[in-house]
C-alpha cells in the first residue's frame, strides 16, 4: 500500500511538471460582461533571456450570445528603452459560418488566440502590453474576461 501511494504521488508530480506552463499569465474579469474603450487592460512582465523564443496569446472569454464574429483590439507594447508601438488586431471568435471557436458551453466560450508565435525580445527588462477594445460600439457587450499569456517555447535563437 505504501508503495502504491508513493507511485501515484510520483506519477502526479511527473504529469504536473509536463503540463503547459506560462512565464507570465494574467486575467482580467470584466464587470457585467461589458468592455468600454477606456477600460484598458495592462500586463507588465520582465524578460531576462534575449535568446529565448516565446509565444504570446490572448485568451478571450465571451458569452454565447456575443453579437459579433470578431473583437477588434488595439495592442500597445512598451519596451524597456521607452519605445512604444501600436497594433490594430482583429480577434476572430467565430468561423465564417458563425460557429464559435474555442471551448464552449451553453453560456460562454473560451478561446486562446496566438497573437505572436516564435517571438523574441531584443532587450532585457520590463515590458508592458496594454490591450483596449476598438469596436464601433462602446461598451461592447458579452466579453467576460481577457487574459495575456507568455509562453517560453524552450527554444533559443541561433540554435
Amino acid at each position: 500500500m505504501k508503495y502504491s501511494v508513493l507511485f501515484f504521488l510520483a506519477a502526479f508530480f511527473f504529469l504536473a511538471s509536463c503540463s503547459p506552463g506560462y512565464d507570465y499569465e494574467k486575467q482580467y474579469e470584466l464587470t457585467g460582461g461589458y468592455w468600454a474603450q477606456d477600460d484598458t487592460l495592462d500586463f507588465a512582465f520582465s524578460i531576462e533571456d534575449t535568446l529565448a523564443i516565446y509565444n504570446l496569446y490572448l485568451e478571450v472569454e465571451h458569452s454565447a450570445s456575443y453579437g459579433y464574429q470578431n473583437l477588434y483590439t488595439k495592442i500597445y507594447t512598451q519596451f524597456p528603452s521607452g519605445e512604444r508601438i501600436e497594433e490594430l488586431l482583429s480577434l476572430e471568435l467565430a468561423d465564417k459560418a458563425g460557429v464559435w471557436l474555442g471551448a464552449c458551453n451553453s453560456k460562454s466560450c473560451i478561446l486562446k488566440i496566438p497573437i505572436q508565435e516564435g517571438a523574441f525580445f531584443n532587450q532585457a527588462g520590463e515590458f508592458a502590453v496594454t490591450v483596449e477594445q476598438y469596436m464601433r460600439v462602446n461598451p461592447v457587450e458579452g466579453i467576460l474576461s481577457i487574459g495575456f499569456l507568455l509562453e517560453d517555447t524552450g527554444q533559443k535563437r541561433g540554435s
